[in-house]
């Protein structure tokens, strides 16, 4: 087992991150019981621990977004978690971006299930290109699949984009073009842009 890096000679302060979907039938034991114990063998010193019980396809997780929160204010140097899909579910683009997020503000993270995915081993630079890559292949084929969806939508003739604002231009008259957009709910330029094309 590699010795833990330190920082300014201490030891590496650890942050546990946990997280299982309640619709799994699982509970968060099974993934704290080994990390607790791998922090103990790195003498890692114990940072705290962020638990989600929810979907992990959103980041909006209070305990995730805790985690972030004390991220930035430098209360651990690295994250632990039991492996990317506990940490995100939402992609290859939004996993990268919250791995970047960590690396930005200065905390390093690890994988307990992959070893390979640790910012502090040597496949770092590798993995985080890998990554990359398929986030852009991610981009591309939600790209793809947004233009086919217009595509099909046009042939259909359906509408596409937002609705126009309808405004009553002769409920507006007489008012100053601020006044009618707060009346209207649109924007200034809007309203201008309506009694341009009637004179």
């Amino acid at each position: 087992m590699p010795a833990p890096a330190a920082t300014s000679g201490r030891a590496l302060r650890a942050a546990i991150y946990a997280r299982v979907s309640t619709r799994e039938g699982q509970d968060t034991s099974n993934q704290l019981r080994p990390l607790r114990e791998f922090a103990a063998a790195m003498n890692y010193e114990p940072a705290g621990e962020y638990i989600d019980t929810e979907s992990g396809g959103t980041s909006d997780r209070p305990a995730f977004r805790r985690m972030f929160e004390d991220a930035r204010l430098r209360r651990f140097d690295l994250v632990l978690f039991w492996s990317l899909d506990r940490l995100s579910r939402e992609g290859a683009y939004a996993t990268l971006e919250h791995l970047r997020n960590l690396t930005a503000a200065g905390v390093d993270w690890r994988s307990y299930t992959e070893q390979y995915l640790d910012s502090t081993g040597l496949f770092r630079d590798a993995i985080i290109s890998i990554l990359a890559t398929l986030a852009r292949q991610e981009r591309i084929r939600i790209q793809e699949r947004t233009r086919a969806g217009i595509d099909r939508a046009r042939k259909e003739g359906k509408p596409i984009g937002r609705p126009a604002h309808v405004v009553d231009l002769h409920k507006l008259e007489g008012l100053a073009p601020l006044e009618a957009a707060k009346l209207a709910g649109v924007s200034v330029a809007t309203i201008r842009r309506r009694r341009a094309a009637t004179v």
